[in-house]
């Protein structure tokens, strides 16, 4: 159950960074307080995660979805750069994720 609560934390991080961008500097109010909701709900699933997860494997675990998230929802609603040196990079962070849950108990 950990886990899956880590996950959907890592996924609300992917929403509430992805927010941060619609906020022009947290003046405009939906966009605000989508990223602040989610960055809450997010945070307190992680704390509750690490109840039961080693800190080190939470947080890498959390910070890789957000950042792979994010980077994947520039690709395809931001129009960002999909080349394949940051494509590779970003396999090598769901690589990094797959091995630390796969080591740990």
């Amino acid at each position: 159950m950990a886990w899956f609560v880590l996950v959907v934390a890592g996924l609300l991080e992917v929403v509430w960074a992805t927010a941060l961008k619609h906020t022009d500097g947290f003046t405009r109010l939906w966009p605000s307080l989508l990223a602040v909701a989610s960055a809450a709900l997010s945070f307190f699933m992680l704390a509750w995660a690490m109840k039961a997860l080693p800190v080190g494997a939470a947080y890498a675990v959390w910070v890789g979805i957000g950042a792979v998230g994010v980077v994947i929802a520039g690709i395809v609603t931001m129009q960002e750069d999909a080349g394949p040196a940051r494509l590779l990079f970003l396999a090598l962070i769901v690589v990094g994720i797959i091995g630390l849950r796969l080591v740990e108990h």
